[in-house]
């Protein structure tokens, strides 16, 4: 998957429904997230970002791509969403795994949020 591919992948998760996580997100992902308990595994992680706003704007900045194998990519970047008066801002990182021909899910997620990174609900 070329780098602009990568960015529309996870921009398209930021924005996804439900149905596209539940898609995207692999059954075997392990998640750290900004709201208790904060690490989340399997199933856990997908219902954990199940009920995540469809973000109406998606912005990332400082990114980073790597690939330090076939069938494995590695992205880190910060996030700014919004959503109403919702405003969410992280550092995060994902990585995707290849489980076949342009099949890729989410095995890892992580987000770091900075104090003042939210205003209403994530």
């Amino acid at each position: 998957m070329d780098d602009d591919r990568v960015w529309k992948f996870e921009e398209r998760l930021w924005r996804a429904s439900e149905e596209r996580y539940h898609e995207r997100v692999d059954p075997e992902c392990v998640m750290a997230l900004s709201h208790a308990p904060h690490l989340f595994a399997g199933q856990a992680a997908v219902d954990a970002v199940s009920g995540t706003p469809e973000w109406d704007e998606v912005a990332f900045d400082d990114k980073t791509i790597s690939r330090p194998e076939e069938g494995m990519i590695v992205v880190g970047y910060n996030v700014t969403a919004s959503k109403g008066d919702t405003r969410f801002k992280a550092a995060c990182t994902s990585v995707y795994r290849r489980r076949g021909h342009e099949d890729w899910t989410v095995v890892q997620h992580a987000q770091v949020v900075p104090s003042g990174g939210t205003k209403g609900q994530h």
